[in-house]
């Protein structure tokens, strides 16, 4: 079993929207490539959103509709970016401690 500071926080919240974390000594099971794949499709998902958003304000022709649905998902995307960066630190930090401090 891992410590506390092992755990890996997954790219989906649990119940409540709350934290979801994965205890394994393994970094190539299952779960972990799950995450995995699912951490790579929200980095190409708000890849996506952030040239439509680009695209979106540089046109005079986009709605106020458009831009609020854009912002809705941008904001979706961030929320996921924001924990799959919040994972990949707390992963970094507890793989080479050196590197931690930034």
């Amino acid at each position: 079993m891992t410590t506390p500071n092992e755990l890996r926080l997954l790219p989906w919240p649990g119940p409540g929207d709350k934290p979801c974390y994965l205890s394994t000594d393994d970094p190539d099971g299952y779960m972990s490539r799950l995450a995995d794949r699912v951490e790579a499709i929200q980095l190409g998902t708000a890849s996506a959103l952030l040239e439509e958003a680009s695209e979106a304000l540089d046109s005079q022709d986009t709605s106020p509709e458009e831009m609020r649905c854009l912002a809705k998902e941008l904001t979706g995307a961030l929320r996921d970016i924001f924990r799959v960066a919040t994972s990949r630190g707390h992963l970094r930090a507890t793989s080479d401690p050196s590197e931690s401090a930034y």
